[in-house]
């Protein structure tokens, strides 16, 4: 650029090297201005958009996890009001989640035409209703459906206040925010699986699904005052299999899938799996309940170590790689002491690989995709969503913690490994191309 301005400005040699100069200089004026322009316009867009308030946003994005980890100890009461098998009633986790993935797509794309706010009211409004449905069912199959509908409803927690707080934050403020969030949504397995359990040892499955419309009309009160619409005037509106197929062919988006895939699937395995090794093994409901507080701790701790090696400007990629290593440990940990009640214990390290890994997956994952926030989002959502789904439908089928664990670890480290190692052959030819 320098060079072009200096021959931009010395003194002309002729009259067509007058017209050229004038013409460089011309053009230099105009990518210029409409580079200052663009500047303008983004800081003037992210001033006038107003960021959802951290209390909120958590809550939001805490719900989905506190419904799931609520009906997880309501497991064995649904197996025995409905006399179906062990694996039979683990199934809803799997279908929760497929639910949760079409829901994701649904009101991702809704956040896109008719706005955050809406599609988050009406969100909660579809998971009201059809968690009314799921406590007065009949019939197991028609549970299952009702359940698909609450996590259909409860997906905007996810996309919907994702997509709000990416409008409001950007870069390091960004990562700051989800390690809040990460942090925040630690404490939600305690709260979900302490109320389950306690509901369930009371009055089954039915007092779980009143408590979780209670509280879900509260949030829905809260959001009505309290949630501002963060839609940004220039989002565009491309179609879902345009946004789609550039999702598909950017490896990085599959880094992503898999990755969060594989860290979910490992944490929800314990819920679904874990209230049968505990019945099996003589424990109460309030036992499986009260190790919510040591997955809980897992997860907090996670998050606050975390923010801590952002701090030390430790990358994302190295973060994901120590935390799928955790994940192994916790694995074998689960395999060696699965005969007894105290197998819960190394579960600690799973879900502080979970605290770890997830903020860092999630917070730099849309980067590319801002012109179009919800769509992208959706497509994510509805990615790694299946993948959990069908991982748990087969974690479940195959009713072994531990390997599960073991099985998702492994494929984590290989993950991370290349694509560490990629990122280092990347960077070491930019370097000398430069």
């Amino acid at each position: 650029m320098a060079q072009i301005y200096f021959a931009a400005s010395r003194k002309p040699r002729n009259v067509k090297h007058v017209i050229e100069c004038r013409s460089l200089n011309i053009k230099l004026n105009v990518q210029t201005t409409l580079c200052n322009r663009g500047i303008f316009e983004n800081l003037t867009m992210n001033k006038l958009i107003e960021k959802v308030s951290i209390p909120l946003a958590v809550v939001l994005l805490m719900f989905p996890q506190i419904i799931e980890t609520m009906y997880s100890p309501a497991l064995t009461s649904v197996k025995s009001t409905f006399g179906v098998s062990s694996n039979e009633a683990a199934q809803a986790m799997s279908i929760f989640f497929v639910a949760f993935a079409f829901g994701v797509v649904f009101w991702g794309r809704m956040c896109d035409v008719i706005g955050r706010r809406v599609s988050t009211i009406l969100g909660l409004i579809v998971f009201i209703i059809a968690a009314i449905f799921t406590m007065l069912a009949p019939t197991f199959n028609l549970l299952l459906t009702g359940f698909g509908c609450c996590a259909f409803g409860a997906a905007v927690g996810s996309v919907c206040t994702q997509t709000i707080i990416r409008d409001g934050y950007h870069g390091k403020e960004l990562s700051h925010v989800f390690s809040i969030v990460g942090t925040s949504i630690g404490i939600s397995p305690v709260i979900g699986m302490l109320a389950g359990s306690w509901l369930t040892s009371f009055g089954g499955y039915q007092w779980v699904f009143i408590a979780m419309v209670v509280f879900i009309i509260a949030l829905l009160v809260w959001s009505l005052f309290k949630l501002p619409e963060t839609k940004p005037a220039h989002t565009k509106k491309d179609s879902l299999l345009s946004v789609g197929i550039k999702m598909l062919t950017d490896a990085h988006i599959w880094y992503i899938t898999l990755m969060v895939g594989l860290f979910n699937i490992a944490l929800f395995s314990y819920y679904s799996i874990a209230p049968f090794m505990f019945e099996k093994l003589g424990a109460s409901v309030n036992f499986f309940g009260n190790t919510g507080f040591i997955l809980a701790l897992g997860s907090v701790l996670g998050s606050v170590i975390n923010m801590k090696l952002i701090r030390m400007h430790l990358s994302h990629e190295k973060i994901v790689m120590f935390a799928s290593w955790l994940l192994l440990i916790g694995g074998f940990g689960v395999f060696i002491m699965q005969e007894s009640v105290w197998f819960f214990i190394p579960v600690v390290l799973v879900s502080l690989s979970f605290g770890l890994a997830i903020p860092n997956l999630l917070s730099g994952a849309l980067t590319h995709y801002r012109d179009h926030l919800g769509s992208a989002g959706a497509l994510l959502g509805l990615f790694y969503y299946l993948v959990i789904g069908f991982g748990l439908h087969r974690a479940a089928e195959f009713g072994d913690l531990a390997m599960t664990l073991i099985g998702c670890a492994g494929i984590a480290c290989v993950i991370s490994i290349i694509k560490y190692l990629v990122g280092l052959i990347t960077f070491k030819t930019s370097d000398i191309e430069f």
